[in-house]
């Protein structure tokens, strides 16, 4: 038994987040006690919660029960630690917030063995990606357009190649661009794209004008699957015009369950199963470009929420906080 303080970040105003002790945890009966080595910040929800961009009286999440209460301040968010359980050295993934050292049920841990942990820190949003494939439905060598290629954009590209699609992925940023076309993902700047008449729009930027310009993209009956969340930005939609005479759809996307068209051939072990096994073979090193020690961990949100060249997924490094270093 642990008695140790935690140390957990907490949001405490908009764009402002600090570390706070937390009493030495105690594992109750059925409990393990887990190290974190390293945490992911998500680059669409966090960074909306870390702007105070979400409803304050929102649930944290009604999905993970280690995220109870709502977003008013102060609490604790996030849900991509990845450690090892203290007795065994076992490593484990955790859907829990930026904390070092934290008492979790041994049932609901995911092991990661083999993966490394920052690549691991990427599960959640492997998963939701994996579940934006499974919303698209079937099409093979059918032209789906994604808009954003963040993290999630990409992914979703990346598994949609798999599932037969043609992605082409639309990115206003030229380095974002850059790093779609090193993993092999057609991309092209959102002005170049023409009135493709696509059956499929997936929206991944979480820029609330992007829905709009969708629309102009589809065929006739095409859909548009909005993956982004926007929080508390308005997104308004040109639902005039020939939009009911193009009989278009749209339809949101989401991690948290499992439609029920699918209930027949996948559930959501399934899908936890396949996520796991995409960790080793996903390109996800590459995406992992900035790391920063948990102490730093009010830099490493100031570096997501301004968007700086080059960082598509940051990871907090728990050992080297413990060493000082940055």
């Amino acid at each position: 038994m642990s008695c140790v303080p935690a140390r957990a970040l907490f949001h405490t105003a908009p764009r402002r987040v600090e570390i706070r002790e937390l009493p030495a945890p105690r594992p109750a009966a059925g409990e393990v006690l887990v190290r974190t080595v390293c945490s992911g910040i998500s680059g669409g929800t966090e960074r909306l919660v870390y702007r105070g961009e979400v409803p304050a009286d929102l649930a944290l999440d009604d999905t993970i029960d280690v995220l109870g209460g709502t977003f008013s301040y102060p609490f604790a968010y996030g849900y991509a630690c990845v450690g090892e359980v203290a007795e065994s050295g076992q490593a484990v993934f955790a859907f829990h917030p930026h904390q070092d050292l934290f008492a979790a049920r041994a049932d609901e841990l995911i092991p990661v063995p083999g993966v490394d942990p920052a690549s691991a820190t990427l599960l959640p949003l492997v998963e939701t990606a994996l579940q934006v494939t499974l919303d698209a439905g079937t099409g093979y060598r059918d032209r789906v357009i994604v808009l954003g290629a963040g993290v999630l954009g990409l992914l979703t590209g990346l598994l949609l190649q798999r599932a037969g699609w043609r992605p082409l992925m639309a990115e206003p940023q030229a380095w974002r661009r850059a790093v779609a076309s090193s993993l092999g993902v057609t991309t092209a700047a959102p002005e170049e794209l023409v009135k493709e008449e696509v059956p499929l729009v997936i929206d991944a930027s979480g820029n609330p004008d992007a829905p709009a310009m969708a629309l102009d993209l589809l065929a006739h009956e095409g859909t548009l699957l909005i993956a982004s969340w926007f929080g508390t930005k308005p997104v308004v939609l040109p639902l005039g015009g020939a939009f009911h005479r193009r009989r278009l759809i749209i339809r949101s996307t989401q991690v948290s369950t499992v439609p029920a068209r699918l209930s027949g051939t996948w559930s959501r072990s399934r899908r936890r199963r396949e996520t796991v096994e995409l960790l080793s073979e996903l390109p996800l090193a590459q995406l992992c470009t900035h790391v920063f020690a948990f102490g730093h961990a009010a830099e490493a949100f100031r570096a997501v929420d301004e968007g700086i060249p080059g960082l598509m997924h940051a990871v907090l490094d728990y050992d080297r906080s413990a060493a000082g270093d940055v």
